[in-house]
């Protein structure tokens, strides 16, 4: 505990101008990719209470399914790649079907609550800060809830929360009610009425009419890959059971030899179609960011907002409220 108000309040002192600054909502909202997961473990209470300091107007948690009924904060549900559940417990190693494949690991439908409360978090990208692993929870979704209301108060902004389902398909197919299960804490929080700082999101279509059928004041929206079809007519069906797309950047700026080409339609017309429309992933190093922004990721945020996205999904919600407040013109 000691450690974590450490590098907490480090990081408010360090960010207190910044965050007490918005720009215009002319510019996308800034949404915390799995917290400010560009410097702590992914999805972790600390990472999305950074991810506020550093300006996210939303924080985005993933969530897969536990044993015993539990939503956890984990962006897959084989757990080995973000958390110390190897050296926790080697015993419950495993392999399962999953697409066509056998894979080897250790998976959350395979841990109660208690077993969950004794991992600890692990940054995935090997590239980035590694000294803050094994320091921190896996949070329930209740939890994720519990901080972002306590985010809004402290801050004296609201705070949004964006949970996308994980896997839903795989565990309906196990007879997990994940989509009635999230509305009930939802429901549970007050987060279920119109006007709530709440967006639902996932890659799986029932689930996203589920979700907005269940809850319909919420806005819901669909997951795209790189490879959806975004044709008018695709737009439309998407139209009927959700109200808008997390979109891969390069179906709005396509990408070839590591230059940034001319953008596409699509936001444009996503939004004749009436739906929203949220990239993802903005990240700032070399291996994510084309070579034409000349390592410069303020001009990525800016050209995105002058295409006039919705909101972006940001490892780094530092960077993009420093974009918007100092490199980019007001989108017109």
């Amino acid at each position: 505990m000691i450690i974590r108000n450490v590098i907490i309040v480090a990081a408010l002192l360090a960010a207190t101008s910044a965050s007490a600054q918005r720009p215009s909502d002319k510019f996308p909202l800034i949404i915390g990719h799995r917290g400010a997961s560009g410097y702590l473990p992914d999805h972790t209470i600390e990472a999305y209470e950074l991810a506020v300091v550093q300006g996210a107007d939303f924080i985005e948690p993933d969530f897969v399914a536990s044993k015993d009924g539990y939503l956890f904060a984990r962006h897959e549900h084989e757990l080995s790649r973000t958390t110390n559940v190897a050296e926790v417990f080697p015993e419950k190693k495993t392999k399962k079907m999953l697409d066509g494949k056998f894979v080897e690991g250790w998976f959350s439908e395979d841990l109660t609550h208690d077993e969950f409360k004794k991992l600890r978090a692990r940054q995935p990208f090997p590239f980035r800060d590694q000294s803050h692993n094994d320091m921190y929870e896996i949070p329930t979704l209740a939890e994720v809830l519990g901080a972002r209301a306590s985010l809004s108060r402290a801050h004296k902004r609201r705070i949004g929360v964006i949970p996308e389902l994980k896997h839903a398909d795989y565990f309906r197919a196990m007879n997990f009610a994940v989509e009635g299960w999230m509305v009930q804490i939802m429901e549970a929080w007050a987060l279920d009425r119109a006007g709530s700082p709440l967006i639902t999101q996932s890659f799986d279509k029932t689930s996203v009419a589920k979700l907005n059928e269940m809850m319909p004041n919420i806005q819901a929206i669909q997951l795209l890959d790189d490879k959806a079809d975004v044709s008018d007519a695709a737009l439309a069906g998407i139209k009927k059971y959700a109200d808008g797309i997390g979109a891969p950047k390069e179906l709005i700026v396509p990408v070839k030899t590591g230059q940034a080409g001319k953008p596409t339609d699509l936001i444009a017309r996503a939004h004749k179609a009436g739906l929203a429309v949220y990239p993802y992933t903005f990240r700032p190093e070399k291996q994510f960011l084309p070579a034409s922004y000349g390592g410069d990721p303020a001009k990525e945020y800016c050209l995105f907002a002058s295409l006039k996205a919705d909101g972006i999904f940001t490892d780094t919600p530092d960077l993009a409220l420093k974009a918007f407040l100092k490199s980019c013109p007001m989108p017109g």
